[in-house]
């Protein structure tokens, strides 16, 4: 495999719902139908729309990847993934969440997107240890980035602090 391009990665502190990124992740449900966390603040600014096309989807297993146009959001699509919930680590949820991320990946690939913005999938109400799930996030996205043209950047947007840091410790991980 290719180097990992780490500088086609960053961390931000903020807001999924204004990034300026061509597609946004969504940290979803099975139904695709709206939730809390991420899922809410989504479905929240992206309007009624959102909604009405992911009626027409079925849902969503856990660790694939659903597109839908952004609606009222920043962003062109959005990307729906379904995080493990986390079961104490001996349920397939490190598998379950490297799949969310890499069919995210390709999902945003095959639709064109040249930036894409990742939530911390499962780590708030799921359950998922946040250090450990930065590390596969950084590890898995890394290595898309290296074995494909696009897309060109992906930013982990992450909520508070302590995801930040996590994911910044993750990121320099890659470049050893």
């Amino acid at each position: 495999m290719a180097a990992i391009p780490v500088d086609r990665m960053r961390v931000v502190e903020g807001d999924i719902t204004k990034q300026d990124v061509d597609a946004v992740v969504n940290a979803a449900n099975e139904s695709l139908l709206g939730g809390g966390g991420v899922d809410g603040a989504i479905h929240r600014a992206a309007g009624p729309g959102l909604l009405e096309e992911c009626k027409g989807l079925d849902g969503c297993p856990t660790g694939e990847a659903r597109l839908t146009g952004g609606h009222n959001l920043p962003a062109r699509w959005v990307v729906h993934t379904v995080g493990p919930v986390w079961r104490g680590g001996s349920s397939n949820e490190d598998q379950l969440l490297e799949n969310a991320y890499r069919n995210s990946m390709r999902t945003a690939r095959e639709a064109g997107a040249r930036s894409v913005a990742f939530p911390a999938i499962s780590t708030g109400a799921y359950g998922f240890p946040p250090d450990r799930a930065a590390r596969i996030a950084a590890r898995v996205v890394g290595g898309e980035l290296a074995e494909h043209d696009g897309p060109e950047e992906v930013v982990f947007v992450c909520f508070d602090g302590e995801s930040a840091r996590h994911h910044r410790e993750a990121l320099e991980s890659l470049k050893g």
